[in-house]
């Protein structure tokens, strides 16, 4: 869109719940979203967002 690219703060942070709900992901695509935190088992320590698993947190601590 500017001709840049938007620097992620970590790897793989393009997966995580934050950046994809700051992306109103889960307006867009509702049911992929809730499969991402449907039976959740982690929270972010950072968000506090819950998710099925780690892999979609920025610091995921076990429920």
């Amino acid at each position: 869109m500017f001709g840049f690219k938007h620097k992620m703060p970590h790897e793989g942070h393009e997966m995580h719940l934050c950046y994809l709900a700051n992306l109103g992901y889960q307006m867009q695509d509702t049911e992929d979203y809730r499969k991402l935190v449907r039976d959740a088992k982690y929270v972010c320590k950072i968000c506090g967002r819950a998710a099925a698993d780690q892999i979609n947190l920025c610091q995921p601590k076990k429920l």
